[in-house]
């Protein structure tokens, strides 16, 4: 799947593209297209997060329950995307890309349109599912169409589109909920996805081998109770105690997500293609993905609370402190993927995530007087670690798997990276408000309230112990990022079906 006028390239070809992946005419126009759903995605993720106290106070949503507009947007990410992932080599990777811009489209017009607190949770679930069609079929786009010694720099500009996209929503967020509405967080999404799916169609064209592949029903239900289960818990412990009937939430997800993975050993077509996990250097790639998601998701949120609560800044004030970071780390992107391309992803990969784990440090040091140029400052040098981490990554996973699966790859990058970022807002709000009570951190998060002067010093403390969690975290996925670079006594062979097989490092 390439644009009109592509030219094959032997599978076979040493240092070439795997089978199905073709070097097009025009990859530039088709790699413009990638970007803008990406940023489209990313606009929508901050965005929202401005726009939650309007939200809450529009719709006369419960506090407890606000929270769903985001997470339930990314537990539908996190479920379909491997699923949608083999739709895509099913059916075409372009046209299932595409198709998520349309239910993209028709559930951000819908979210604009919402009139309660269910009708908007349930649009921002189809708005999910066109997300997830974006997301997990845009990284199978760019290794369809690049061959692997140019995918690390397409990732590169890629992480530019999400940066940006971040950028905007920061900006745009501020400015439309201050001066218009809120619905108009997601009427914008409408003209830019329309125009998005008018460049698709004239940009790129299916034309790779499609693949017959079962859809994992049982899979994607399992795992969506269990992850449900175990993430309804955790929201429930952000704003109350413990007790039985969390706990049976918390256990009963446990079980669910034990019988998924039985399931999943003995599926004939898994929604975790445990194959690929046989690929060279897969397995610590997609874990890399998750810890990193886990530990760095967090920081937005944390840093919010510090702003807006210890701080007492805005929201939109507090946001625009983040801009410079998301800017950088768009520049560093490119050169981070190209010299992925060109030296392999394990070194800026691995550097990537000790820089921020050097910038967690950082965090977990502000106090009731520290500057606020130093935030701006450790941001940057997050965003750095970040635009070095995830083209190089994303790069390692798509040039590891086979042609013919760059769909279920693309797709089970982004379950592992999702399944972080869900669970990352609930562990940090746990431990940041372990010195107040449960209801008044979540009620600075969300920006409905400013902290009381009195516990400014205790929810301080609260936010460094959440800040050194997640510093854990990195570490974790900073070791299993470097353990791709040991050297290996037996050389694994590629994946039972995967056709031309796999190169064996990143």
């Amino acid at each position: 799947m390439t644009l009109a006028g592509a030219r094959q390239h032997g599978a076979d070809e040493p240092g070439g593209p795997t089978e199905g992946a073709q070097a097009a005419a025009h990859p530039n126009l088709a790699l413009a297209v990638v970007v803008v759903g990406v940023l489209i995605t990313a606009v929508d993720t901050t965005i929202v997060v401005l726009a939650l106290p309007d939200i809450q106070r529009s719709l006369h949503i419960g506090l407890a329950s606000v929270i769903w507009v985001i997470i339930g947007y990314l537990l539908v990410i996190t479920l379909l995307s491997t699923q949608v992932g083999r739709l895509g080599d099913l059916f075409g990777r372009v046209r299932m890309y595409e198709a998520g811009f349309v239910v993209f489209v028709a559930g951000s017009l819908a979210c604009a349109l919402s009139w309660n607190e269910l009708s908007l949770v349930g649009f921002r679930l189809l708005q999910g599912v066109g997300g997830a069609l974006i997301t997990a079929n845009s990284g199978a786009v760019i290794a369809d169409t690049f061959p692997p010694d140019q995918r690390g720099r397409a990732y590169g500009m890629n992480s530019i589109g999400f940066n940006t996209g971040a950028v905007l929503g920061v900006v745009l967020g501020g400015v439309i909920v201050t001066f218009v509405s809120w619905r108009w967080i997601f009427g914008i999404n409408v003209p830019i996805g329309l125009a998005a799916v008018v460049g698709a169609r004239r940009v790129l064209v299916d034309s790779g081998r499609r693949q017959q592949r079962r859809l994992d029903w049982w899979g994607m239900v399992t795992l969506g109770i269990g992850l449900f289960g175990l993430l309804w818990a955790m929201v429930k412990l952000t704003s109350q105690s413990l007790d039985m009937t969390i706990a049976a939430w918390l256990v009963g997800g446990a079980v669910v997500l034990v019988v998924f993975w039985r399931i999943e050993r003995t599926s004939p077509a898994p929604m975790l293609d445990l194959d690929l996990f046989r690929v060279p250097t897969m397995t610590p790639s997609l874990l890399a993905a998750l810890f990193q998601s886990l530990a760095n998701f967090a920081v937005l949120f944390l840093l919010l609370m510090y702003l807006q609560g210890v701080r007492r800044l805005s929201p939109i004030h507090a946001s625009l402190l983040l801009v410079p970071g998301y800017l950088v780390g768009g520049v560093v992107g490119p050169f981070a993927g190209r010299f992925a391309d060109r030296r392999g992803a394990v070194l800026p990969a691995t550097v990537g995530l000790a820089v921020q784990v050097v910038a967690l440090l950082a965090y977990a040091q502000l106090g009731l007087g520290t500057p606020l140029w130093f935030v701006v400052a450790a941001y940057v040098v997050g965003a750095v670690g970040s635009g070095c981490f995830f083209p190089s990554n994303n790069s390692a996973v798509m040039k590891a798997a086979p042609g013919e699966r760059f769909g279920i790859a693309s797709g089970l990058l982004r379950t592992f990276a999702n399944v972080g970022m869900v669970f990352s807002f609930a562990l940090a709000i746990l431990v940041a408000s372990a010195t107040i009570t449960k209801h008044e951190a979540f009620a600075i998060f969300v920006g409905t309230t400013t902290l009381r002067p009195s516990v400014a010093g205790p929810f301080t403390d609260g936010i460094h112990a959440a800040f050194y969690s997640s510093t854990s975290l990195m570490v974790v996925a900073a070791l299993l990022s470097v353990s791709r670079a040991r050297p290996r006594r037996h050389q694994v062979g590629p994946p039972t079906g995967a056709g031309n097989g796999a190169p064996a490092g990143p």
